[in-house]
């Protein structure tokens, strides 16, 4: 079974990107963020006729979350129960017996933001809920656009330590869903170096690898097990009008 993340910047602009990237690759599960989409206007129709079903959380120009799937879903739940939010970020679904979390946490824009304070306290209130998502389902996967760099490898610049992204709050904060049970997928096997899953639009970040490794599949203890690779996939990256994230792609095995 193969679950993928994807921030797509847009789904209005990079459906095309997307049915084409599913026509080549066609997972079992993509969790997809940033639609930037009000409900009304998601093109059920287009990713029905990719042969997938799927249920979605939006709101207009910002945020937004879906979750494709070729197998049934059930226990669609909107949103963090335990956090009252106006912006969509979360959207959770049981599919084949596992427990699937799209996240998009929030950017947190600068240490002296207030949106740093936000997100700190959105990961807070992430992680509580998640501890009983994980009571009630020991299979659980969360995937998504974390917006926090794990660890000084995952980024291009070891200048930005201690900055947003990757500052001791965003890392104890990914660190507290670490010590739930859940796992770095990526970080499972033997990955080359300088691996990134995003890049700046602006002075050549792709062509030059100056990117960062924010989007991640966690994987509780179960998963990991089965877990038998975690790959970037760079390619999207390449065409015309790209988002400015490429996916990654969890494979279990039986």
């Amino acid at each position: 079974m193969k679950l993928a993340t994807w921030n797509v910047n847009s789904l209005n602009v990079r459906l095309p990107h997307v049915t084409k990237w599913l026509g080549e690759n066609p997972v079992d599960v993509l969790c997809i963020q940033e639609t930037k989409l009000t409900d009304d206007k998601f093109p059920v129709k287009e990713i029905e006729e990719m042969g997938y079903q799927v249920v979605f959380n939006g709101q207009k120009t910002y945020n937004g979350v879906a979750i494709l799937s070729r197998h049934p879903m059930q226990d669609v739940v909107k949103n963090n129960p335990k956090y009252p939010d106006e912006q969509q970020r979360i959207l959770a679904a049981t599919i084949n017996g596992i427990r699937v979390v799209n996240a998009y946490v929030p950017n947190g824009q600068a240490l002296d933001s207030d949106k740093y304070t936000y997100k700190l306290g959105w990961l807070a209130a992430f992680r509580d809920w998640l501890g009983e998502e994980l009571a009630g389902n020991g299979q659980l996967a969360v995937l998504g656009d974390y917006n926090i760099v794990p660890h000084v490898r995952d980024t291009h610049d070891p200048a930005m330590e201690g900055d947003i992204f990757c500052s001791d709050k965003e890392r104890a904060a990914l660190q507290a869903l670490f010590d739930l049970g859940l796992h770095d997928s990526f970080r499972l096997f033997e990955q080359a170096e300088k691996s990134f899953s995003w890049w700046d639009y602006r002075m050549l970040g792709f062509q030059k690898n100056k990117g960062l490794r924010i989007d991640h599949v966690l994987l509780s203890a179960p998963l990991k097990e089965r877990c038998v690779s975690c790959v970037i996939d760079r390619a999207p990256r390449k065409w015309q009008q790209p988002s400015d994230h490429a996916p990654v792609i969890a494979t279990l095995g039986a």
